[in-house]
């Protein structure tokens, strides 16, 4: 219960913390919209008798040449076996380049997971706490990034380690 508890809070911090340096951003800036990068990410992966597919179009602003941060969609469809999964939800996300080649990232995500079973489903909310380091060339970041809230039992990947690619334009 303690846990559910915090993950609420969390999550009020995270949108309170973005909505209050959007409006820090908005007002010190002349063309807030120039500002605006848009990119993602795309996942794709087939296996024997399985298959994930994962879409997260994001928006950042680039507060100056190091420091970014927007506000993400994400879905998810897997299916393994006779198991089918959707997830869908939203992100808030950090990006800090120290220098040009390096990007460290912080991001909070909450999906709803639909999981069907064949025989029978369920439905829960599943947040994850995202720490990041990439490699940045041009608009393509490559890395790794951990989830510090990883549950074995729920989570969409079997590993709190996750390799990502974004692109932002």
């Amino acid at each position: 219960m303690k846990l559910k508890f915090f993950q609420v809070r969390l999550k009020w911090v995270w949108i309170l913390l973005f909505g209050c340096c959007c409006s820090a951003a908005m007002a010190q800036s002349p063309n807030f919209w120039s500002h605006v990068r848009y990119g993602g990410g795309l996942g794709l992966s087939f296996g024997r008798e399985s298959v994930q597919i994962g879409v997260a179009p994001t928006a950042i602003y680039q507060a100056n040449e190091y420091v970014a941060f927007g506000l993400g969609l994400n879905y998810t469809y897997s299916k393994f076996f006779d198991t089918r999964l959707n997830a869908f939800g939203g992100s808030a996300i950090g990006l800090v380049n120290p220098i040009p080649a390096l990007q460290v990232s912080g991001e909070f995500e909450q999906l709803r997971v639909n999981q069907d079973f064949g025989f029978a489903s369920e439905s829960y909310w599943l947040p994850a706490l995202y720490f990041g380091l990439g490699y940045t060339s041009g608009p393509v970041t490559f890395g790794v990034r951990f989830d510090v809230l990883h549950d074995r039992d729920r989570s969409l990947y079997a590993d709190p380690w996750v390799p990502f690619v974004r692109v932002f334009f």
